[in-house]
């Protein structure tokens, strides 16, 4: 593709005027979500979740990292007998700190004891410190249960209170589309967590709740553009409600793409920055949760919440009489000669400016007001028929 070709594809998604059709193609749009929720769900069902300590309850250790890496330390605490350990570095600069969390609840008390000097003598030699300079803390998974617990209900309120609003704003239907968008992310994110054997934490639950707002977001904003369509277009009957919605996509994908593309790229600073250069491993659980999530949201927007929505509104009987009224006309417009052709457009413009001739002509008290010619637009419509009467006349 040349240079120019870009530049006027990237100007006409800018200007709204591109032609894609999503709707036509969402036996494929439905089939890549389907194949990451199946895995998903696969995933959950052989190796469940990846909890951190927050939530499964177990012992952590924190010391000076003075230079050590955290694969270094890992290799000490693991041949220490530690299984499974989640090892992470904090802060920066000169106060780099080095945090190990593992769980030994399931073991007795004296084994517990034993263990936890081994893991304390390892981090202190990997660390190059002190015995005593290595921290030891207990955590219980009540805190976590209850962040989760919360969580659940702040998304079920999130969910009604969206629903409502769509609901009224917009239409249920709306409400439905844009819900099953929102339950498409979760199942994504989920999938995804448990695919990639991602670390849950109170973090992850945080951002799993922020990603749902952006993505509602965009649907909105495609939801607006069409109901804006159907209320200019719909009355003239040149458009399925398919066509309307694919219409107001392409009219709105600049401005969900530069949506997207924001809020994308702070996280991907976020992750590569803070968690890649500089070691910031606690900014990981966070920001993989707000990637994925914004990515999915971002899809969904686009080539969920849109087709169901046409989807549902097709099977009303308004929409499916005008498919069939546009169908059997652009069938007889295929037949007809260039000729024909212009003289139907011709008499149907005819038509559509007698139309306008007379709603503007009719005030607001309901009383027919002469046009700037003089003349009345009911005149405009007799007229033709006066003609005829008095060329009868004249024969």
């Amino acid at each position: 593709m040349s240079a120019s070709t870009k530049n006027g594809l990237f100007r006409r998604i800018y200007r709204g005027e591109t032609n894609a059709r999503f709707v036509d193609r969402y036996k494929i749009w439905f089939s890549i979500s389907a194949v990451i929720i199946v895995l998903g769900i696969v995933s959950l069902g052989v190796r469940g979740f990846n909890f951190g300590i927050d939530f499964k309850g177990g012992s952590s250790w924190t010391t000076l990292a003075n230079g050590a890496t955290v694969a270094e330390v890992q290799t000490a605490v693991e041949n220490a007998g530690l299984t499974n350990p989640s090892v992470v570095q904090l802060g920066s600069g000169k106060n780099i700190t080095i945090q190990v969390q593992a769980d030994i609840n399931s073991l007795a008390t004296p084994s517990q004891k034993e263990l936890n000097n081994k893991v304390i003598s390892a981090m202190a030699t990997a660390t190059h410190t002190q015995y005593n300079q290595v921290s030891v803390s207990q955590v219980g998974p009540t805190w976590g249960g209850d962040v989760t617990k919360r969580a659940l209900w702040a998304l079920l309120a999130f969910f009604i209170v969206v629903g409502i609003y769509i609901s009224f704003r917009f239409e249920p239907k709306m409400a439905l589309a844009a819900f099953l968008a929102m339950l498409h992310d979760l199942l994504v994110t989920v999938g995804i967590y448990s695919i990639f054997n991602f670390q849950i934490t109170p973090d992850t639950v945080v951002a799993v709740l922020t990603i749902l707002g952006y993505s509602l977001y965009d649907t909105v904003v495609v939801f607006d553009r069409v109901t804006d369509n159907v209320r200019q277009m719909g009355s003239t009957g040149s458009l399925t409600y398919t066509e309307m919605v694919d219409l107001s996509m392409n009219q709105t994908l600049a401005r969900s793409l530069n949506t997207s593309l924001v809020a994308i790229l702070p996280v991907l600073s976020v992750l590569f920055v803070g968690a890649i250069l500089l070691g910031a491993t606690t900014l990981l659980n966070y920001g993989v949760a707000l990637f994925v999530g914004l990515v999915s949201g971002a899809y969904s927007s686009i080539f969920i919440a849109s087709p169901i929505l046409a989807m549902l509104k097709e099977r009303e009987q308004k929409y499916i009489n005008l498919r069939e009224r546009l169908a059997h006309r652009r069938e007889r417009e295929h037949r007809m000669t260039p000729a024909e052709m212009a003289r139907e457009r011709g008499a149907t413009a005819e038509r559509e400016a007698i139309t306008a001739a007379t709603a503007s002509a009719v005030g607001s008290d309901g009383i027919l007001r002469p046009t700037g010619d003089g003349t009345t637009a009911a005149s405009l419509n007799r007229a033709p028929k006066g003609r005829t009467q008095r060329g009868k006349k004249r024969r």
